[in-house]
Protein backbone atom coordinates (compact mmCIF):
# COMPACT_ATOMS: atom_id res chain seq x y z
CA UNK A 1 0.00 0.00 0.00
CA UNK A 2 1.16 3.67 -1.16
CA UNK A 3 2.05 5.80 1.87
CA UNK A 4 2.01 9.75 3.30
CA UNK A 5 5.45 10.73 4.30
CA UNK A 6 5.94 13.81 6.07
CA UNK A 7 9.43 15.10 6.18
CA UNK A 8 10.16 17.87 9.17
CA UNK A 9 12.47 20.44 8.15
CA UNK A 10 13.47 22.18 4.88
CA UNK A 11 17.08 22.22 5.47
CA UNK A 12 19.56 20.23 2.85
CA UNK A 13 18.54 17.22 4.90
CA UNK A 14 14.55 17.79 4.53
CA UNK A 15 15.39 18.82 1.06
CA UNK A 16 17.26 15.66 -0.02
CA UNK A 17 15.15 12.88 1.55
CA UNK A 18 12.12 14.33 0.14
CA UNK A 19 14.25 14.53 -3.38
CA UNK A 20 14.64 10.75 -2.60
CA UNK A 21 11.44 9.28 -1.45
CA UNK A 22 9.76 11.31 -4.69
CA UNK A 23 11.69 8.49 -6.27
CA UNK A 24 9.59 5.91 -4.45
CA UNK A 25 6.73 3.58 -5.92
CA UNK A 26 5.65 3.35 -2.14
CA UNK A 27 4.99 6.86 -1.53
CA UNK A 28 2.04 8.55 -2.98
CA UNK A 29 2.20 12.11 -1.45
CA UNK A 30 5.29 13.60 0.58
CA UNK A 31 4.38 16.60 2.90
CA UNK A 32 7.36 19.30 3.36
CA UNK A 33 6.62 21.31 6.37
CA UNK A 34 9.48 24.28 7.24
CA UNK A 35 9.29 26.87 10.16
CA UNK A 36 11.14 29.49 8.21
CA UNK A 37 10.07 31.34 5.08
CA UNK A 38 12.79 30.07 2.73
CA UNK A 39 14.24 26.37 2.34
CA UNK A 40 17.73 25.56 2.55
CA UNK A 41 19.13 25.91 6.37
CA UNK A 42 22.64 26.75 6.63
CA UNK A 43 23.28 27.01 2.90
CA UNK A 44 22.91 30.41 2.44
CA UNK A 45 24.30 32.88 0.26
CA UNK A 46 24.28 36.62 -1.27
CA UNK A 47 24.79 37.31 -4.58
CA UNK A 48 25.37 41.33 -5.61
CA UNK A 49 24.05 42.15 -9.23
CA UNK A 50 28.27 42.96 -9.85
CA UNK A 51 28.07 38.95 -9.80
CA UNK A 52 29.67 38.34 -6.25
CA UNK A 53 28.79 36.03 -4.23
CA UNK A 54 28.67 35.28 -0.55
CA UNK A 55 28.02 32.12 1.39
CA UNK A 56 26.94 32.49 5.01
CA UNK A 57 27.30 28.81 5.87
CA UNK A 58 28.99 25.89 3.90
CA UNK A 59 31.15 27.02 0.99
CA UNK A 60 32.29 23.88 -0.34
CA UNK A 61 30.90 20.13 -0.37
CA UNK A 62 34.18 17.15 -0.38
CA UNK A 63 33.09 14.57 -3.31
CA UNK A 64 34.60 11.78 -1.05
CA UNK A 65 32.99 8.50 -0.12
CA UNK A 66 29.27 7.57 -0.20
CA UNK A 67 28.07 10.87 0.51
CA UNK A 68 29.47 13.01 -1.65
CA UNK A 69 29.15 10.61 -4.78
CA UNK A 70 25.21 10.59 -3.53
CA UNK A 71 25.35 14.01 -3.40
CA UNK A 72 27.25 14.89 -6.64
CA UNK A 73 24.62 12.22 -8.37
CA UNK A 74 22.02 14.24 -7.05
CA UNK A 75 23.27 17.66 -8.60
CA UNK A 76 23.58 15.86 -11.57
CA UNK A 77 19.93 14.63 -11.26
CA UNK A 78 18.96 18.17 -11.25
CA UNK A 79 20.79 19.32 -14.01
CA UNK A 80 23.31 21.33 -12.34
CA UNK A 81 26.19 19.75 -13.95
CA UNK A 82 27.17 23.19 -16.12
CA UNK A 83 27.10 25.16 -12.76
CA UNK A 84 29.73 23.26 -10.21
CA UNK A 85 33.06 24.50 -9.57
CA UNK A 86 35.56 22.49 -8.40
CA UNK A 87 39.13 22.74 -7.24
CA UNK A 88 41.33 19.89 -7.13
CA UNK A 89 43.65 18.89 -4.13
CA UNK A 90 46.78 20.25 -6.10
CA UNK A 91 45.01 23.67 -5.78
CA UNK A 92 46.84 25.81 -3.99
CA UNK A 93 43.60 26.36 -2.01
CA UNK A 94 44.08 22.10 -1.33
CA UNK A 95 47.49 21.89 -0.45
CA UNK A 96 47.78 25.38 1.76
CA UNK A 97 46.01 25.20 5.04
CA UNK A 98 47.62 27.39 8.21
CA UNK A 99 47.59 27.59 11.70
CA UNK A 100 47.21 30.80 13.42
CA UNK A 101 49.50 30.14 16.57
CA UNK A 102 51.98 32.68 18.86
CA UNK A 103 50.65 35.71 16.75
CA UNK A 104 51.84 34.31 13.22
CA UNK A 105 50.55 31.83 10.25
CA UNK A 106 52.05 28.57 10.35
CA UNK A 107 51.46 26.28 6.88
CA UNK A 108 50.05 23.05 7.53
CA UNK A 109 52.39 20.29 7.40
CA UNK A 110 52.04 18.67 3.92
CA UNK A 111 53.44 15.86 1.71
CA UNK A 112 56.34 13.62 3.17
CA UNK A 113 58.66 16.06 4.03
CA UNK A 114 56.61 17.74 5.87
CA UNK A 115 55.84 14.87 7.96
CA UNK A 116 58.85 13.38 8.47
CA UNK A 117 60.22 16.72 9.42
CA UNK A 118 59.68 19.10 12.28
CA UNK A 119 57.37 21.81 11.16
CA UNK A 120 56.24 24.35 13.44
CA UNK A 121 54.24 24.86 15.63
CA UNK A 122 54.83 21.50 16.19
CA UNK A 123 57.99 20.63 18.17
CA UNK A 124 57.99 17.12 16.44
CA UNK A 125 57.49 15.47 13.37
CA UNK A 126 54.44 14.43 13.14
CA UNK A 127 55.77 10.86 11.34
CA UNK A 128 56.03 9.93 15.29
CA UNK A 129 52.98 10.09 16.31
CA UNK A 130 52.20 8.40 13.39
CA UNK A 131 54.44 5.28 14.11
CA UNK A 132 53.22 5.22 17.70
CA UNK A 133 49.86 4.89 16.92
CA UNK A 134 50.48 1.95 15.21
CA UNK A 135 51.12 0.28 18.73
CA UNK A 136 48.68 1.77 21.10
CA UNK A 137 46.18 -0.68 22.39
CA UNK A 138 42.50 0.10 21.05
CA UNK A 139 40.07 1.83 23.71
CA UNK A 140 37.40 0.33 25.83
CA UNK A 141 35.15 2.92 25.98
CA UNK A 142 32.04 3.15 24.02
CA UNK A 143 32.91 7.11 23.58
CA UNK A 144 34.76 9.61 24.39
CA UNK A 145 35.74 13.12 23.66
CA UNK A 146 37.66 14.17 20.46
CA UNK A 147 40.60 15.51 22.57
CA UNK A 148 40.92 12.38 24.48
CA UNK A 149 40.50 9.94 21.52
CA UNK A 150 43.40 12.04 19.63
CA UNK A 151 45.94 12.38 22.72
CA UNK A 152 45.40 8.92 23.54
CA UNK A 153 46.48 7.91 20.54
CA UNK A 154 48.66 10.70 18.80
CA UNK A 155 49.57 12.85 21.64
CA UNK A 156 48.45 15.89 23.50
CA UNK A 157 50.46 18.33 21.17
CA UNK A 158 48.45 17.43 17.94
CA UNK A 159 44.98 17.55 20.31
CA UNK A 160 46.06 20.71 21.71
CA UNK A 161 46.70 22.84 18.69
CA UNK A 162 45.57 20.95 15.07
CA UNK A 163 42.54 18.93 16.80
CA UNK A 164 41.44 21.73 18.68
CA UNK A 165 41.91 24.29 15.74
CA UNK A 166 39.65 21.47 13.58
CA UNK A 167 36.68 21.23 15.75
CA UNK A 168 36.26 24.76 16.10
CA UNK A 169 36.53 25.41 12.28
CA UNK A 170 34.17 22.39 11.55
CA UNK A 171 31.74 22.34 14.45
CA UNK A 172 32.74 25.59 15.84
CA UNK A 173 32.61 23.50 19.01
CA UNK A 174 34.93 22.44 21.79
CA UNK A 175 36.64 19.32 21.39
CA UNK A 176 37.22 18.93 24.92
CA UNK A 177 33.26 18.30 24.98
CA UNK A 178 32.71 16.74 21.49
CA UNK A 179 32.25 13.00 20.71
CA UNK A 180 34.35 11.50 18.87
CA UNK A 181 31.61 8.54 17.84
CA UNK A 182 29.70 11.27 16.72
CA UNK A 183 31.96 13.88 14.81
CA UNK A 184 34.47 11.68 13.70
CA UNK A 185 32.99 9.09 13.07
CA UNK A 186 35.98 7.51 10.42
CA UNK A 187 38.57 7.81 13.20
CA UNK A 188 36.50 5.71 15.98
CA UNK A 189 35.74 3.32 13.14
CA UNK A 190 39.19 3.02 12.34
CA UNK A 191 40.15 2.09 15.61
CA UNK A 192 37.72 -0.26 16.58
CA UNK A 193 37.94 -2.48 13.09
CA UNK A 194 41.84 -2.29 13.05
CA UNK A 195 42.89 -1.27 16.65
CA UNK A 196 44.43 1.61 14.82
CA UNK A 197 44.03 5.27 13.10
CA UNK A 198 46.43 4.63 10.60
CA UNK A 199 45.80 0.69 10.36
CA UNK A 200 42.07 1.60 9.15
CA UNK A 201 42.66 4.24 6.90
CA UNK A 202 45.24 2.01 5.33
CA UNK A 203 43.54 -1.61 4.58
CA UNK A 204 39.37 0.09 5.42
CA UNK A 205 37.70 -0.13 8.81
CA UNK A 206 34.61 -1.77 7.32
CA UNK A 207 32.04 -1.38 3.78
CA UNK A 208 30.45 1.63 3.32
CA UNK A 209 27.00 2.16 1.70
CA UNK A 210 27.42 0.89 -2.18
CA UNK A 211 26.69 4.04 -4.31
CA UNK A 212 27.06 3.73 -7.89
CA UNK A 213 28.67 7.12 -9.34
CA UNK A 214 27.11 9.16 -11.57
CA UNK A 215 29.14 11.03 -14.84
CA UNK A 216 29.77 13.85 -12.55
CA UNK A 217 30.85 11.56 -9.64
CA UNK A 218 33.20 9.32 -12.19
CA UNK A 219 34.58 13.22 -13.49
CA UNK A 220 34.90 14.35 -9.77
CA UNK A 221 37.11 11.10 -9.15
CA UNK A 222 38.98 11.42 -11.84
CA UNK A 223 40.13 14.95 -12.35
CA UNK A 224 40.59 14.55 -8.32
CA UNK A 225 38.53 17.11 -6.97
CA UNK A 226 39.24 18.07 -3.05
CA UNK A 227 35.67 19.94 -2.42
CA UNK A 228 33.47 21.72 -5.08
CA UNK A 229 30.88 24.44 -5.14
CA UNK A 230 27.98 26.56 -7.56
CA UNK A 231 28.58 29.25 -10.04
CA UNK A 232 25.78 30.92 -7.92
CA UNK A 233 26.43 30.02 -5.11
CA UNK A 234 25.71 26.79 -2.88
CA UNK A 235 22.02 28.32 -2.00
CA UNK A 236 21.58 27.24 -5.83
CA UNK A 237 21.53 23.77 -3.87
CA UNK A 238 18.52 23.74 -2.45
CA UNK A 239 16.42 26.44 -4.73
CA UNK A 240 16.85 23.59 -7.38
CA UNK A 241 15.39 21.09 -5.09
CA UNK A 242 13.06 23.43 -4.04
CA UNK A 243 11.79 23.77 -7.74
CA UNK A 244 12.46 20.31 -8.37
CA UNK A 245 9.95 19.46 -5.50
CA UNK A 246 6.97 22.05 -6.74
CA UNK A 247 7.36 20.57 -10.31
CA UNK A 248 7.01 17.03 -9.79
CA UNK A 249 3.70 17.11 -8.80
CA UNK A 250 3.92 14.48 -5.51
CA UNK A 251 5.24 17.08 -3.08
CA UNK A 252 3.22 19.45 -0.93
CA UNK A 253 5.57 22.22 -0.30
CA UNK A 254 5.19 24.12 2.90
CA UNK A 255 6.91 27.64 4.24
CA UNK A 256 6.58 29.15 7.69
CA UNK A 257 5.03 26.35 9.16
CA UNK A 258 6.23 25.22 12.36
CA UNK A 259 5.72 21.81 13.62
CA UNK A 260 3.81 22.14 16.77
CA UNK A 261 3.39 18.60 17.76
CA UNK A 262 3.22 14.64 16.80
CA UNK A 263 0.89 12.17 17.94
CA UNK A 264 0.53 8.48 17.15
CA UNK A 265 -2.42 6.32 16.97
CA UNK A 266 -0.63 3.26 16.53
CA UNK A 267 -1.28 3.47 13.02
CA UNK A 268 -0.11 6.55 11.86
CA UNK A 269 0.52 9.66 12.90
CA UNK A 270 -1.18 13.66 13.40
CA UNK A 271 1.00 16.58 12.92
CA UNK A 272 -0.56 19.43 15.06
CA UNK A 273 0.26 23.01 12.79
CA UNK A 274 -0.09 26.27 14.45
CA UNK A 275 -3.48 26.16 12.03
CA UNK A 276 -4.38 22.68 11.60
CA UNK A 277 -3.20 19.03 11.62
CA UNK A 278 -1.61 16.49 8.82
CA UNK A 279 -2.39 12.71 8.76
CA UNK A 280 0.95 11.24 7.67
CA UNK A 281 1.88 7.19 7.67
CA UNK A 282 5.46 7.65 8.07
CA UNK A 283 7.50 11.01 9.56
CA UNK A 284 10.67 11.73 8.77
CA UNK A 285 12.51 14.47 11.05
CA UNK A 286 15.22 16.44 9.79
CA UNK A 287 14.45 19.31 12.63
CA UNK A 288 16.84 20.45 15.27
CA UNK A 289 17.13 18.36 18.12
CA UNK A 290 15.81 20.90 20.40
CA UNK A 291 12.16 21.51 17.69
CA UNK A 292 12.11 17.98 17.63
CA UNK A 293 12.18 17.16 21.38
CA UNK A 294 9.27 19.75 21.82
CA UNK A 295 7.11 18.36 19.09
CA UNK A 296 7.70 14.49 20.52
CA UNK A 297 4.68 12.74 22.07
CA UNK A 298 4.98 12.28 26.06
CA UNK A 299 5.46 8.50 25.52
CA UNK A 300 9.17 9.31 23.91
CA UNK A 301 9.91 11.45 26.76
CA UNK A 302 13.06 9.70 27.60
CA UNK A 303 14.25 10.41 23.78
CA UNK A 304 13.25 13.88 24.26
CA UNK A 305 15.20 14.28 27.18
CA UNK A 306 18.50 13.07 25.38
CA UNK A 307 17.72 15.29 22.34
CA UNK A 308 17.72 18.67 24.93
CA UNK A 309 20.86 17.57 26.47
CA UNK A 310 22.46 18.13 22.87
CA UNK A 311 24.30 21.65 23.25
CA UNK A 312 23.76 24.09 20.24
CA UNK A 313 26.01 27.21 19.64
CA UNK A 314 26.07 30.52 17.93
CA UNK A 315 28.60 31.03 14.98
CA UNK A 316 28.99 35.25 13.64
CA UNK A 317 30.13 34.99 10.35
CA UNK A 318 31.48 37.90 8.51
CA UNK A 319 31.96 38.27 4.65
CA UNK A 320 34.72 40.91 3.92
CA UNK A 321 35.47 42.26 0.56
CA UNK A 322 38.45 44.44 -0.09
CA UNK A 323 40.00 46.23 -3.36
CA UNK A 324 42.60 44.34 -4.64
CA UNK A 325 45.12 41.45 -3.79
CA UNK A 326 45.79 41.69 0.14
CA UNK A 327 46.57 38.17 1.35
CA UNK A 328 50.31 38.22 2.51
CA UNK A 329 49.94 34.07 1.94
CA UNK A 330 47.78 32.13 -0.18
CA UNK A 331 45.69 28.93 0.56
CA UNK A 332 42.09 27.87 1.76
CA UNK A 333 42.63 29.97 4.70
CA UNK A 334 43.79 29.88 8.81
CA UNK A 335 42.25 28.26 12.06
CA UNK A 336 42.89 29.65 15.52
CA UNK A 337 43.43 27.33 17.95
CA UNK A 338 41.20 27.97 21.44
CA UNK A 339 44.80 28.63 23.58
CA UNK A 340 45.37 31.87 21.07
CA UNK A 341 42.21 33.58 20.87
CA UNK A 342 38.77 31.89 22.19
CA UNK A 343 36.50 34.13 20.64
CA UNK A 344 38.50 33.65 16.74
CA UNK A 345 37.56 30.69 14.99
CA UNK A 346 39.54 31.15 12.09
CA UNK A 347 39.61 33.31 8.87
CA UNK A 348 39.01 32.14 5.23
CA UNK A 349 40.68 33.28 1.93
CA UNK A 350 37.57 32.81 -0.02
CA UNK A 351 38.73 34.20 -3.23
CA UNK A 352 41.75 32.24 -3.44
CA UNK A 353 39.12 28.77 -3.42
CA UNK A 354 36.35 30.32 -5.88
CA UNK A 355 37.62 33.40 -7.44
CA UNK A 356 35.10 33.08 -9.74
CA UNK A 357 33.10 34.13 -6.77
CA UNK A 358 34.94 37.87 -7.08
CA UNK A 359 32.81 40.52 -8.57
CA UNK A 360 33.20 41.39 -12.20
CA UNK A 361 35.17 44.01 -13.46
CA UNK A 362 37.86 44.47 -10.84
CA UNK A 363 39.87 42.45 -8.66
CA UNK A 364 39.33 42.39 -5.07
CA UNK A 365 39.91 39.54 -2.72
CA UNK A 366 36.88 38.10 -0.05
CA UNK A 367 37.62 36.78 3.12
CA UNK A 368 34.67 35.23 5.88
CA UNK A 369 35.68 35.29 9.36
CA UNK A 370 34.27 32.98 11.62
CA UNK A 371 33.95 33.94 15.26
CA UNK A 372 31.54 32.58 18.68
CA UNK A 373 30.91 29.03 18.54
CA UNK A 374 30.86 27.48 22.15
CA UNK A 375 32.87 30.36 23.73
CA UNK A 376 30.39 33.30 21.33
CA UNK A 377 28.83 33.72 25.38
CA UNK A 378 32.07 34.02 27.12
CA UNK A 379 33.32 36.46 24.64
CA UNK A 380 30.79 38.46 22.75
CA UNK A 381 28.00 37.98 25.66
CA UNK A 382 24.11 37.55 24.95
CA UNK A 383 23.72 36.94 21.40
CA UNK A 384 20.56 38.75 21.21
CA UNK A 385 21.96 42.19 22.49
CA UNK A 386 25.06 41.69 21.01
CA UNK A 387 25.50 44.05 18.08
CA UNK A 388 26.78 44.12 14.33
CA UNK A 389 29.18 46.52 14.32
CA UNK A 390 31.42 45.54 17.37
CA UNK A 391 31.11 41.99 15.97
CA UNK A 392 32.39 43.67 12.67
CA UNK A 393 35.21 45.89 14.39
CA UNK A 394 36.31 42.21 15.90
CA UNK A 395 36.48 41.07 12.53
CA UNK A 396 38.57 43.42 10.85
CA UNK A 397 40.67 44.03 13.83
CA UNK A 398 41.58 40.18 13.71
CA UNK A 399 42.51 40.87 9.95
CA UNK A 400 44.59 43.73 10.73
CA UNK A 401 46.20 41.82 13.11
CA UNK A 402 46.62 37.87 11.69
CA UNK A 403 47.34 38.68 7.63
CA UNK A 404 48.77 42.73 7.97
CA UNK A 405 45.81 43.71 6.24
CA UNK A 406 45.48 47.67 6.93
CA UNK A 407 43.50 49.36 4.42
CA UNK A 408 39.34 48.85 5.45
CA UNK A 409 36.96 46.96 3.31
CA UNK A 410 35.09 48.15 0.54
CA UNK A 411 31.84 46.16 1.45
CA UNK A 412 30.68 44.11 4.48
CA UNK A 413 27.88 41.77 6.45
CA UNK A 414 27.10 40.21 9.46
CA UNK A 415 25.46 37.35 9.69
CA UNK A 416 24.56 35.63 13.13
CA UNK A 417 23.00 32.04 12.89
CA UNK A 418 21.48 31.75 16.68
CA UNK A 419 21.51 28.26 18.14
CA UNK A 420 20.90 26.18 15.62
CA UNK A 421 23.91 26.94 13.38
CA UNK A 422 25.89 24.20 14.38
CA UNK A 423 25.15 20.82 16.44
CA UNK A 424 28.03 20.10 19.54
CA UNK A 425 26.88 16.29 19.58
CA UNK A 426 28.53 15.99 22.98
CA UNK A 427 29.94 12.48 24.71
CA UNK A 428 27.25 12.56 27.54
CA UNK A 429 24.69 11.96 24.23
CA UNK A 430 26.86 9.23 22.40
CA UNK A 431 24.50 7.11 19.26
CA UNK A 432 23.72 4.06 21.79
CA UNK A 433 22.19 6.69 24.05
CA UNK A 434 19.42 8.10 21.80
CA UNK A 435 19.19 4.55 19.43
CA UNK A 436 18.16 3.07 23.20
CA UNK A 437 15.81 5.50 23.59
CA UNK A 438 14.39 5.52 19.97
CA UNK A 439 14.25 1.97 19.62
CA UNK A 440 11.30 2.12 22.55
CA UNK A 441 9.76 5.44 21.10
CA UNK A 442 9.04 3.88 17.54
CA UNK A 443 11.72 5.92 15.88
CA UNK A 444 14.79 4.90 14.23
CA UNK A 445 17.67 6.64 12.09
CA UNK A 446 18.87 7.27 8.35
CA UNK A 447 21.50 8.78 7.02
CA UNK A 448 22.43 10.64 3.68
CA UNK A 449 19.41 9.42 1.55
CA UNK A 450 16.32 7.38 2.32
CA UNK A 451 15.48 4.04 0.48
CA UNK A 452 12.41 2.82 -0.39
CA UNK A 453 12.53 -0.25 1.68
CA UNK A 454 12.78 1.49 4.70
CA UNK A 455 8.79 2.76 4.81
CA UNK A 456 7.24 0.00 7.19
CA UNK A 457 5.25 0.55 10.04
CA UNK A 458 4.31 4.43 11.86
CA UNK A 459 7.90 5.27 12.29
CA UNK A 460 9.10 8.42 12.91
CA UNK A 461 12.70 8.74 11.20
CA UNK A 462 15.68 11.01 12.44
CA UNK A 463 17.90 12.40 9.71
CA UNK A 464 20.47 14.23 12.17
CA UNK A 465 22.44 17.00 10.44
CA UNK A 466 24.51 17.18 13.57
CA UNK A 467 26.66 19.50 12.16
CA UNK A 468 28.12 21.55 9.27
CA UNK A 469 31.69 22.27 8.40
CA UNK A 470 31.53 25.94 9.03
CA UNK A 471 35.17 26.27 6.85
CA UNK A 472 34.64 23.50 4.30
Amino acid sequence: MQKTVAVLGGGIGGLSACFHLSKSHQVSKIVLLERAGRFGGWLSSTRREDGAVFEHGPRGIRPAGAVGRNTLNMVEELGLESEVLPVTYDHVASKNRYLYVGGQLHKMPSGLGGVVRTVPPFSRPLVQSVLKEILISRGKEEDESVHSFVSRRLGTELADIAIDSLCRGVFAGDCRKLSVRSCLPPLYNAEKARGSIVLGMLLGSGPEPDVPPSTLAKRAAQENWAQWSLKRGLQNLPEALEERMRNGGRVEVHKDTPVMGLSTNGTGWEIQLEVGTIKADHIISALPAKALASALPSAAQPLSQQLLEIATVTVAVVNLEYEGSVLPVTGFGHLVPSSEDRGLLGVVYDSVPFPQHNRTGGHTTRLTVMMGGAWFQEVFGNPEKVTEQLLLDRATQAVTSHLGVTTPPIWSIVALLKVRCVVCVCVCVCFKRLESKASSCSISFINHYVSPEVLIGPWIQLVFEASTDVFS
